[in-house]
Parts: C-alpha cells; structure tokens; sequence
C-alpha cells in the first residue's frame, strides 16, 4: 500500500503492475515498422494486457510526450522518438513517480522524513541516497531500444534451445 507522504506517493514496491504494463506496451510499439500506428486492441492481445488498463496507460504516456497516435481508419499510437532516445528510467516516472526508496533522498519529489533527528547524519539515508543514486544511474543508461534488443536475444537463445527429437 503506498504512503503518502509530501508532495508525492512511495509504494514499498520498485516497480507497479502499470509501470511494467507500460514498458510491455512501449516495448511492443517499438519493434513496429516505423510509422505504423498499433491500436490498442492489438497491442492488449498481443501482449495479454487489460485493455481498460492500457487505455488510461497509453494516454498517459502520449501525455508525457512519449507516443503520438492518429485518430480513425489507420490510426493508433506509434513512438514519438526512437527507442534509444527513451530511457527506462523515464517511463518509470511517468508510470510510478520517483525512484527513490524514501522521500528525503528523492531528487524530483524530495520531503523530509518526519521522524529524522538530523537528515546529515541519518545513515539510513545515507544508504538508502546510495541506492537511488545507483538504481537512477542503472534506469538512466537503459534505453527502451536496450530493452527490445535484449529481448530479441532471450527470444533467440530459446528458440535455438526449443528443438524436438
């Protein structure tokens, strides 16, 4: 359950059941031919997502400048700029808000823990600092074309292992 706590919400889990639909649909669009919109009845179908779901997801990310979609016969969401350009850290806060594990070391969200004597010698967030700063830096060099092109390759690994005698 998330806390509420200033200006922004912390769920106790890294990444929500939106933000990882969200990639799974980003993911989808990018492996497209370029230009050609996806609708989203194909997108749920292919990729087993609630429709309903991705609705309010793909505008939210189309909000967030990340995909552009056509209206009418032809029309459906594509990607607004490369896959390479989009880094997976992005459409983690777009999806779930910051990536900090606590509020007083968030640096788009930050807060004041309510129960810290002195936030320059709590070493809980000294730690908890170290752990958003190398979660960013890993989210940050991971682009959305990282993604898709790892999955082409545990894609490949397993169709050359799914042999039948």
């Amino acid at each position: 359950m998330p806390l509420e706590m200033g200006p922004a919400i912390f769920s106790p889990t890294m990444l929500s059941q939106k933000a990882k639909y969200g990639i799974r649909a980003l993911l989808y669009l990018s492996k497209q031919k370029a230009g050609r919109p996806v609708v989203i009845r194909e997108i749920a179908e292919k990729e087993r997502l609630p429709r309903k779901f991705l609705e309010a997801i793909l505008l939210e990310m189309k909000e967030a400048g990340l995909l552009q979609s056509r209206p009418g016969k032809g029309g459906g969401y594509t990607l607004h700029r490369s896959a390479d350009s989009i880094p997976l850290s992005r459409i983690i806060r777009i999806m779930d808000g910051p990536l900090a594990p606590i509020p007083c070391v968030s640096q788009t969200a930050y807060a004041p823990c309510n129960d810290c004597l002195d936030e320059r010698t709590c070493v809980i967030r000294a730690v908890m600092k170290r752990v958003r700063d190398a979660t960013a830096q890993l989210l940050d060099e991971t682009s959305l074309g990282d993604m898709a092109r790892q999955q082409d390759q545990l894609t490949g690994a397993l169709a050359f292992l799914d042999y039948h005698i």
